[in-house]
């Protein structure tokens, strides 16, 4: 028997690769099925199940694509009712893998389908427990995105069956059962979860705040529902997507990364109400990008920001792209469900300047050099766009709050003859937010190189406590 846990860090995603004899079973697989079919090829294994925890609301999952590629059969715990053929597990069900068993536990209470599934060794021991979004380590799923499906699902009612489901589900197997959660620090898919990706019941039950012994339900429930920030824009179109179906992946990367001349690109552009979304390191595309086009590293939390930027999940996009890595982009894009890319600029942006194309750039200076203009211009416009917890923590005294997250909100809060004066952490979220306000008509825009961490460094700025501003 093996168990292998496939992490991928943009999504803070933990997909599971079991085999036993001469079978194999993936839980939660991402979009992208190749890994997954190299791997059983690898081994000689057969793939025969595909576990689902839930209806994932972060990511599109790829088990329609790996189902219909291996024949495997793809379960759901009960009340899942999805648009396509599956295996309807019930509750307390056993699944048969060469020697190894697989126990299904429905855990309702992140989603009303959630369903754990508990691994059952050779001799018969309960060893691995994969909790999906029910139980992470450190923190347990968030009850609020069910009403996204559902009006009746509301987060108290959610919350009351989370509770009796970690109590009387999960808390009662043995301490040494190891947790396999689908998530951990970074995923917005709970509030609190540790950088660490496994554990064990026992010291869930030791550290998890959620799982105190002594908690009542009441007080489970408060605390659940303290401090939930909003859920990214994508989440529901996610879950419609697994419930629901959607391209097969071979078409979307085919689709997606159709090579153009700078021509055709330009063309296209004009034409179709498409986005540009060039997807470089920050301070590159600062020095030179096609007009209008907007900026989300690869290298980054790229994904999830897509899905929060992005409103319309049909949108067209055309990419810019550093040499060789279009299908990379195509694919982390249609990771969240963004299926619309529509061809890359072949030659890169180096090609669009050799063609004679036009070219904008954003101005970027360093801490030293906005030190020295806060220095002689002290009312100057400060937009921090950092969370509102980075922000409270510590921030330039005279700064404004706009996180990032809110900027399709806040845009109209903003006046485009201002000028503005613009920092993340350290770069990354910034340059994306830059790049956003120049494509919708705003110039009068620098964007601070290094963020807050050379700010603090430089030891050249007021820097406070602040309150919250969102």
């Amino acid at each position: 028997m093996t168990i292998e846990q496939i992490y991928t860090g943009c999504l803070a995603q933990g997909a599971y690769y079991i085999t036993s004899e001469n079978e194999a079973v993936i839980i939660d697989p991402l979009r992208e099925i190749q890994p997954y079919l190299d791997r059983a090829k690898k081994d000689n294994v057969k793939i025969t199940y595909i576990l689902e925890t839930h209806f994932h609301a972060d990511f599109v999952s790829g088990h329609i694509d790996l189902a219909r590629a291996t024949g495997a059969s793809i379960v759901f715990g009960p009340t899942a009712k999805p648009a396509y053929h599956i295996h309807l597990a019930t509750d307390g069900e056993i699944l048969e893998v060469g020697k190894i068993k697989i126990k299904v536990i429905h855990t309702p209470g992140h989603t009303m389908e959630s369903t754990c599934y508990l691994l059952i060794d050779e001799q018969g021991k309960e060893v691995a427990l994969f909790t999906g979004d029910t139980l992470f380590i450190g923190d347990v799923g968030r009850p609020d995105l069910a009403q996204k499906v559902s009006s009746e699902l509301t987060q108290e009612k959610q919350a009351e069956l989370l509770f009796d489901s970690l109590r009387n589900k999960i808390m009662v197997l043995p301490d040494d059962v190891v947790v396999y959660p689908a998530h951990g620090a970074g995923s917005a898919c709970g509030k609190n979860m540790s950088k660490e990706t496994t554990g064990t019941i026992g010291q869930q039950k030791a550290t998890n705040y959620a799982l105190r012994a002594d908690m009542s339900k009441e007080a489970f429930v408060e605390e659940l529902l303290r401090g939930l920030s909003p859920s990214p824009a994508y989440f529901p179109a996610n879950v419609m997507l697994n419930i629901h179906g959607y391209k097969q992946i071979d078409d979307v990367l085919e689709e997606g990364t159709k090579p153009l001349t700078a021509e055709a690109f330009e063309v296209i552009a004009n034409e179709r109400d498409v986005l540009i979304l060039d997807t470089r390191e920050a301070q590159v595309f600062a020095k030179g990008h096609i007009p209008n086009s907007i900026n989300i590293g690869i290298d980054g939390g790229f994904a999830p920001w897509v899905g929060s930027l992005i409103p319309d999940i049909q949108q067209e996009i055309l990419l810019v792209t550093d040499h060789g890595r279009a299908s990379e982009v195509v694919t982390r894009l249609a990771r969240v469900g963004y299926d619309g890319s529509i061809g890359f600029l072949a030659d890169g942006f180096e090609g669009w300047v050799k063609a004679g194309k036009e070219v904008a750039v954003i101005d970027s200076i360093t801490a030293d050099e906005f030190a020295k203009v806060l220095s002689e211009k002290p009312t100057i416009q400060i937009l921090d766009v950092r969370k509102p917890s980075e922000f409270e923590s510590q921030a330039i005294e005279g700064a404004n709050n706009v996180p990032l997250d809110y900027i399709n909100d806040k845009m109209q809060d903003l006046n485009k003859t201002q000028t503005y004066y613009i920092h993340c952490a350290g770069g990354y979220r910034s340059m994306i937010f830059t790049s956003i306000l120049k494509a919708r008509g705003f110039e009068n825009l620098i964007e601070i190189k290094g963020g807050f961490k050379e700010i603090k460094e430089s030891g050249k700025f007021s820097l406070i406590q602040k309150e919250l501003i969102v």
